[in-house]
């Protein structure tokens, strides 16, 4: 069997295996599939950009706002169908993508980093500024009826997590595509050498500004998501805490695997739950384990499946 054959077979068994948890696991467990599919969708746009291109961003927390921004805004203020506020936000999404972009990538490296760190930051202030619109810390709430799309009510949780595994095996499956195609070996080989794919013969900075924006864009359709299935929009996802656990999600998934970000986000969910009932200084037994993982599996969970047998991962 091909490797590519073995690829798409492993993330179609994903799917069908998220959807066997949902009937099988107890209803606490299967009632956090939906978020966690959802974070799951962020951080694989930030892994397009960090793991297969091997751009540092600390700014995507803002890309998540704006989506989620752009529909809750759209739908809230403006009144327009769940449908098109969807579009709009992913239209607003790519907007600020494609400034933030066109600027950050003028800077490599470090000042990459501070840069997009520095949008974000900028994208925060922005939303408590004009807190009489945006609502600021306190955030807004949607109605029933601003959660419904093509008939569906998606404040219940079987309808909830349906939407959620669709969105999440469309970009699972995406992103599996994109990484066999010839972009996606394009942005890899800069990841790796960005010079000598420069000398090659590929516009690198055009193929770095595509990655941002394809990037962005799936951070953003999360955000939008995560709006309208769980009915809330705050400030609080445009804190620089949701620009590092994207960060954080990749790393212990395994940066430049398909996979990783899904194992990351539901490891890290759970770690924290539980060293939470465990001490209040939770975040400290989970900086232990991370410490503990960076040093003994570098590159991360999804990383050490591919090392260990399944090299055919993409």
């Amino acid at each position: 069997m091909s490797d590519l054959r073995k690829s798409y077979l492993f993330h179609a068994g994903v799917v069908v295996l998220l959807i066997v948890l949902y009937f099988t696991l107890p209803a606490y467990h299967a009632g956090n599939l939906a978020r966690i599919l959802v974070l799951a969708v962020y951080a694989m746009g930030y892994n397009i950009l960090f793991g297969y291109t091997g751009l540092l961003s600390l700014g995507h927390a803002l890309f998540f706002a704006a989506g989620m921004y752009g529909f809750g805004m759209a739908v809230s203020h403006l009144g327009l169908p769940t449908g098109f506020a969807l579009v709009i936000s992913l239209g607003f999404t790519a907007l600020v993508a494609a400034v933030v972009g066109f600027l950050a990538l003028r800077t490599k490296e470090v000042a990459f980093m501070i840069v997009t760190l520095m949008f974000a930051q900028a994208g925060y202030l922005t939303i408590l500024y004009f807190g009489a619109t945006t609502r600021g810390d306190e955030g807004f709430v949607l109605t029933q009826v601003q959660r419904t799309l093509f008939g569906l009510d998606l404040t219940q949780e079987t309808t909830k997590f349906w939407a959620a595994l669709v969105l999440f095996a469309a970009s699972f499956l995406g992103t599996a595509a994109l990484v066999k195609s010839r972009l996606g070996r394009a942005l890899v080989a800069i990841r790796e050498n960005e010079e000598r794919a420069r000398m090659l013969g590929y516009d690198t900075w055009q193929l770095k500004f595509t990655a941002v924006i394809l990037s962005c864009c799936l951070s953003g359709v999360g955000g939008a998501a995560y709006a309208l299935l769980f009915g809330y929009v705050g400030a609080t996802f445009a804190t620089v805490q949701y620009s590092i656990l994207p960060l954080v999600w990749v790393l212990l998934g395994g940066a430049g695997t398909t996979i990783g970000p899904l194992i990351g986000v539901v490891f890290m969910f759970y770690l924290i739950e539980w060293s939470s009932n465990v001490t209040d200084a939770y975040m400290l037994i989970a900086g232990v384990v991370l410490v503990l993982l960076t040093l003994f599996a570098p590159e991360g969970l999804g990383g050490e499946l591919r090392k260990r047998g399944f090299k055919w991962l993409p």
